[in-house]
C-alpha cells in the first residue's frame, strides 16, 4: 500500500529536506514579513474554508477559464453537492464579504489572507497542486490611488524581503463593454495566423482569445507581439484613471513597464492589471499579480462595488530568495538547554524550564539521559546559546556553569535565577543594537533637530535610573570580588 504524499506537493519540515526552500522556519519568517506589512498598509486578516461550493468559482472566476474547466479538485459531498477545493483567493473573500454584510459598513475594506490554494496543474518550478498565498483585496474603493497602493505593497513586501531584479508590468484591459469590441479585433487578427497558433491557443480563440495574448509558447508570443493593443479600445475613464495609476507610481519610484498583452488569467478582471516578475525562475518568472475587478461582487449576488487585490505564491519567493543568495535568518534558537545528571537534577531542571518559559524565555531539556558528549551535540544541533549541566553539586550549591556555545566562555550562575542572567544577556543585544543606530548618519538637519531634542529629554528622564543603575553595579562588583 502506497501512503507516501501525492504528486504536485510538498512537505514542509523544521530539518531533513534536501529542498532548502521547503524548511518551516523560513516560511515562519517570510509571513512574519507579510502580516507586519499588511499591518502597516492598514490590512485586517480573514481567514476561509479551503474548499467552497463549486458554483461559486464557476461564477467568480469564469466557467471558460483554464483554471475552472481543467485545474479545480473537484468533488460531490454525501449531500450530493459539488464542492471544490479552493483554486484562487479571491472568489472566497468576496462570498463571506456578500454573506456576513460587510457591506453594510460604510467604509473601504481592506483584507488579507494567507492559506494553501489547490490545482490540478502540470509540476514545474515554483508550481504545485497545493501552493500557498498570500493575498490582499480592497473593496469599496475605486480611486487610481488604491491601484497604486496595492502595487505598492506588494513591490514593497519583495524589496523588504531582499528581491532584487524584479519588474512591475502593468496594463489597462478597460471595461467588459471595451473589450467586447476588442476581442473581435484581436480575433479577427488572430484569424490570419490561426494555423500557427499552439493547440492550446486554438482552443482559447473561441472560448477566452484574451488568453492568448499572454500564451508562454513561444510561437504564439510571436503571434500576438503584432497584434492589435488593448490600450487602443480603453473609454475614456480606464485611460484616464490607468494614467493617474502610471504617474502614482512614477511619484513613488516604482519602476514599471507597460505591457498591452498583460491579461492576467481570470475572467473577473478590469482596468488595471498587474504582475511583478523576477527573472530567477526561468519561463514561469511571474513572482505575483492581480488587478481591480469591480463587477465580480454583483456577479456573486452582492452590491455593485469596486474592488482590487493580487496573489503572490509563498513557495516562489522563497525559491527566488534563495537563487538570489539573499541573507536568511536561523532556524530557532533556544536559550538555554538543560542537562540534567540524575533523577533530582531531572525533576528541577523540568520544573526550572517551565518557570524560565513563564518569564518568555525559551528553552529545551534533554529527557533521553544521553552521556553529557551526546547531549552537548544535541545543545549544539538545536543551536542554543547557553548550556547549563545541571548535577547534585550544582543543586547542592544552587549555582550552575552556563556555558555560552559561540564562544566557549563559561558564566557562573544562580540556579534558581536565571532568568535574571538570560534577560541581561538579551538585554546588552539591545543596547548594542541602539547604539549603532545612533551612529546612523543623518539625512536632514530636521531629523538630527529631533534626534538630539528626545535623546535630551530621554536622558533628563533617565537621571535617576543612571544613579539606581550605578550603586547596583557597585553592588554586583562588592559580589564579584
Amino acid at each position: 500500500m502506497d501512503i507516501s504524499k501525492p504528486p504536485g506537493v510538498f512537505d514542509i519540515l523544521p530539518r531533513g529536506t534536501e529542498e532548502t526552500w521547503q524548511l518551516s522556519h523560513l516560511w515562519t519568517y517570510v509571513e512574519s514579513v507579510i502580516r507586519k506589512l499588511a499591518a502597516e498598509y492598514g490590512f485586517e486578516e480573514i481567514r476561509t474554508p479551503i474548499f467552497e461550493r463549486t458554483e461559486l468559482f464557476k461564477r467568480g472566476v469564469g466557467e471558460a477559464t483554464d483554471v475552472v474547466s481543467k485545474e479545480m479538485y473537484t468533488f460531490e459531498d454525501r449531500g450530493g453537492r459539488s464542492m471544490s477545493l479552493r483554486p484562487e483567493g479571491t472568489a472566497p473573500v468576496v462570498r463571506s464579504f456578500v454573506e456576513h454584510n460587510l457591506h453594510t459598513e460604510s467604509r473601504t475594506h481592506k483584507l488579507f489572507y494567507i492559506g494553501p490554494m489547490f490545482r490540478y496543474e502540470r509540476s514545474q518550478a515554483g508550481r504545485y497542486r497545493q501552493h500557498h498565498q498570500f493575498g490582499v483585496e480592497v473593496i469599496g474603493c475605486d480611486a487610481p490611488e488604491q491601484d497604486a497602493e496595492v502595487i505598492d505593497l506588494l513591490y514593497t513586501l519583495y524589496r523588504r524581503l531582499g528581491l532584487s531584479n524584479l519588474q512591475v508590468y502593468i496594463n489597462s484591459i478597460g471595461t467588459p463593454e471595451a473589450r467586447i469590441a476588442y476581442k473581435e479585433a484581436l480575433k479577427n487578427y488572430l484569424k490570419e495566423h490561426f494555423d500557427g497558433l499552439s493547440e492550446d491557443s486554438k482552443t482559447r480563440f473561441e472560448t477566452n482569445p484574451l488568453r492568448i495574448l499572454d500564451s508562454k509558447n513561444p510561437g504564439d508570443q510571436k503571434i500576438v507581439a503584432s497584434a492589435p493593443s488593448i490600450l487602443d479600445f480603453l473609454d475614456d475613464a480606464s485611460r484616464t484613471h490607468f494614467e493617474t495609476v502610471k504617474q502614482l507610481l512614477t511619484q513613488l519610484n516604482i519602476p514599471f513597464v507597460v505591457n498591452s498583452n498583460l491579461v492576467r488569467g481570470l475572467d473577473y478582471y478590469n482596468k488595471t492589471v498587474f504582475e511583478i516578475v523576477s527573472g530567477q525562475l526561468g519561463a514561469q518568472n511571474s513572482v505575483g499579480g492581480g488587478g481591480r475587478y469591480d463587477g465580480l461582487i454583483k456577479t456573486i449576488g452582492g452590491p455593485d462595488l469596486p474592488a482590487l487585490g493580487f496573489g503572490t505564491g509563498i513557495e516562489r519567493i522563497i525559491q527566488t530568495m534563495l537563487k538570489q543568495e539573499i541573507a536568511l535568518p536561523n532556524p530557532y534558537q533556544p536559550a538555554l538547554f538543560f542537562i540534567p545528571l540524575g533523577k533530582e537534577a531531572e525533576k528541577t531542571c523540568f520544573t526550572l524550564a517551565h518557570d524560565l518559559r513563564q518569564k518568555g524565555i525559551s528553552v529545551q531539556m534533554d529527557f533521553s539521559r544521553k552521556k553529557i558528549g551526546k547531549a552537548m551535540q544535541l545543545a549544539n544541533q538545536v543551536g542554543a546559546r547557553f548550556v547549563a549541566v545541571v548535577g547534585d553539586q550544582e543543586l547542592q550549591k544552587r549555582e550552575v556553569q552556563l556555558k555560552e556555545m559561540a564562544t566557549g566562555e563559561t558564566y557562573t550562575a544562580p540556579l534558581f535565577h536565571l532568568n535574571r542572567i538570560l534577560e541581561i544577556e538579551t538585554s546588552s543585544h539591545d543596547i548594542l543594537k541602539v547604539w549603532n543606530e545612533m551612529h546612523r548618519p543623518f539625512e536632514e538637519p530636521g531629523e538630527a533637530e529631533f534626534f538630539f531634542k528626545k535623546i535630551s529629554q530621554s536622558i533628563e528622564q533617565t537621571k535617576n535610573l543612571t544613579q539606581q543603575l550605578q550603586s547596583a553595579m557597585e553592588e554586583i562588583q562588592d559580589i564579584i570580588e
